[in-house]
């Protein structure tokens, strides 16, 4: 057992075969990172080690972690469900809020890739929070020697704030550098998968696409169903990736190039059904053949991964596509029948590596042809090692749940950087009233906008809707992907939303509650995201005037005034999931 006088971080190690210590690098402004080092004079088989820390339970409110959408809570100690992290699942950082928002502790690892667990439970005995992070939790090959580093800030700013300052810490690692964004990974998408599922059809999907265009959407998402006429919601037939229900691609492509959109093609990039070609060929070559969907491909060899980029490398080239969503890369992983040892053909042993080298190629050989590619990747892989290879990450899916949507593309933005956060696709039943369907739309703008709606049938309204936040987002991309960012009450499920670029910010509130006004820019855009028709703002100081312009949810000016904000509170009326434009009055 060894101790570091800062934090008194003790070690917990099962095995005595490998050396570990843990010395400090650095200290400053409330931050300090600390140098773990495991070694042995031969190779060694790791073992789980922990390191464990405790601090005073003081004005601590809630948990964060990458994942946990609404349990935000304080777990107790006998609660033993930890956090696992490894290159494509989480991120390897916890944050606790106090009661006002501002971080107590976040503690995160430099290691995004290797496998790992994390937690900071409640113990009632002392009444502190037991921090700790466990290395090596899953069956691991052998290693002669292992480097991380863990930093813990302890500053006392927004939680927010310093969970991007993690996500700034992990770009600065060599190995963690993340890929460039272009800039059509940050345009409004339109997805055919929770309107047509498999079942896609040609011209209706061109229809869509000239619909889409108007509305200021300008990339299709072709997903499941363009390689398969099966229409099971299975995975027996992936692997082969033939366009057997668009048999001319390319044509097609340039159809939907003719409507001003581009198009990316979904794949379940591990997934090799059992009735595909590829099943035949690679037989052996899986990490499991039990899984509940398909086998799955073992990226460790060489010619597993040659095959998986050519087909993208192939469909790049041959049918002129724009980009790719690479779904359920979380499957890589070690399975009870998986073998760690580099033998058979196999190049690599561990699998998280073999994932890491693979879409590293990937993304390599697609920058090769098109530097301007886009990769989607969705939730729980939108880690920071994921950020090397993905320059959109996509909430998970939440058909139909405005709020949980809300929820997760904040979750992610905190600590994902430039890297394009896109909403879940949003989507509603056609007979919803019009301001609820608004809703869908207007809890996303704060990520990129998704959409998976049947236009052609859309009323007229809707479209207006659909039009007037759609290009609304896009004439403010900026202040929603570049501007500060800052989520307020996580425990609350982030009701109110701001970010501020330059002169201008914009305000989401999403529930009933009081806008503290503090705003030094000259515009302030508010957004109504809730069914009661007004806003409640509340100032300590005196701000003056301003002219205010409200919209209802197609863009319709209700109402102008001028109305003075001073110290106390002024209640704005503002049509359901309307917006309201302030408007510093300079010469007052």
């Amino acid at each position: 057992m060894k101790e570091v006088i800062t934090h008194n971080i003790e070690v917990i190690q099962e095995s005595k075969d490998f050396q570990v210590d843990i010395t400090l690098l650095e200290e400053q402004n409330g931050v300090t990172i600390y140098n773990i080092n495991f070694t042995s004079k031969t190779t060694f088989t790791p073992q789980t080690v922990t390191f464990k820390w405790k601090i005073p339970a003081v004005n601590i409110k809630g948990v964060w972690k990458p994942t946990t959408d609404f349990a935000k809570r304080i777990m107790d100690d006998w609660e033993l469900d930890h956090m696992e992290s490894r290159i494509s699942v989480d991120s390897p950082v916890i944050s606790l809020f106090g009661h006002d928002d501002n971080n107590v502790i976040t503690f995160a690892c430099s290691d995004a890739i290797n496998t790992k667990k994390l937690n900071a439970l409640y113990r009632e005995e002392d009444n502190c929070i037991y921090c700790h992070i466990s290395f090596f939790t899953e069956r691991h090959h052998s290693i002669s020697n292992y480097n991380a580093q863990l930093r813990i800030d302890q500053s006392d700013q927004s939680f927010s704030e310093s969970l991007k300052n993690v996500g700034k810490w992990w770009e600065s690692f060599e190995n963690l550098t993340p890929v460039t964004v272009p800039d059509l990974a940050k345009v409004p998408v339109y997805s055919t998968w929770y309107q047509f599922h498999q079942k896609l059809n040609i011209e209706t999907l061109i229809e869509e696409c000239k619909i889409a265009s108007d509305l200021g959407y300008e990339l299709i998402i072709i997903d499941d169903g363009w390689q398969t006429k099966d229409e099971n919601r299975g995975y027996d037939y992936t692997g082969d990736w033939y366009p057997e229900r668009i048999p001319k691609m390319k044509h097609f492509v340039s159809k939907i190039h003719a409507t001003g959109m581009k198009l990316a093609l979904w794949y379940s990039v591990p997934f090799c059904g059992k009735k595909s070609e590829a099943y035949k060929k690679f037989k052996g070559k899986f990490l499991t053949e039990e899984h509940r969907w398909a086998p799955v491909f073992d990226p460790r060899y060489p010619e597993v991964r040659e095959y998986l980029i050519n087909l993208y490398v192939n469909a790049l080239n041959m049918w002129r596509i724009d980009g790719f969503k690479l779904d359920f890369i979380d499957e890589f992983k070690v399975y009870p029948s998986t073998k760690l040892t580099k033998e058979n053909g196999r190049d690599y042993s561990s699998v998280n590596l073999a994932v890491d080298r693979l879409m590293t190629d990937i993304i390599s050989s697609l920058h090769a042809i098109n530097q301007e590619v886009v990769i989607e990747f969705r939730q729980k892989y939108t880690g920071p090692a994921m950020r090397k290879y993905g320059n959109m990450f996509r909430a998970f899916d939440c058909p139909g749940d405005s709020l949980m949507n809300r929820v997760r593309i904040t979750d992610i933005k905190m600590i994902c950087g430039d890297t394009a956060v896109h909403s879940d696709m949003f989507t509603y039943h056609k007979e919803e009233p019009l301001e609820i369907k608004a809703l869908q739309l207007v809890n996303i703008l704060f990520g990129v906008p998704q959409l998976s709606v049947l236009l052609q049938e859309a009323t007229s309204e809707e479209l207006s809707m659909i039009h007037f936040y759609t290009h609304y987002w896009r004439n403010h991309s900026q202040i929603f992907l570049k501007g500060n960012f800052i989520p307020q009450k996580p425990l609350a499920n982030y009701p109110i939303l701001k970010s501020s670029l330059n002169d201008h910010t914009i305000i989401g509130v999403f529930d009933n509650y009081i806008v503290d006004f503090n705003e030094i820019t000259n515009k302030i855009d508010i957004i109504n995201g809730q069914l009661v028709t007004k806003i409640v703002l509340n100032s300590d100081k005196n701000y003056g005037a301003y002219h205010c312009t409200t919209y209802d949810c197609t863009g319709k000016i209700t109402h102008e005034c001028n109305l003075m904000i001073l110290i106390g509170v002024v209640q704005i009326k503002a049509p359901v999931c309307g917006l309201i434009r302030l408007e510093k009055n300079t010469g007052s």
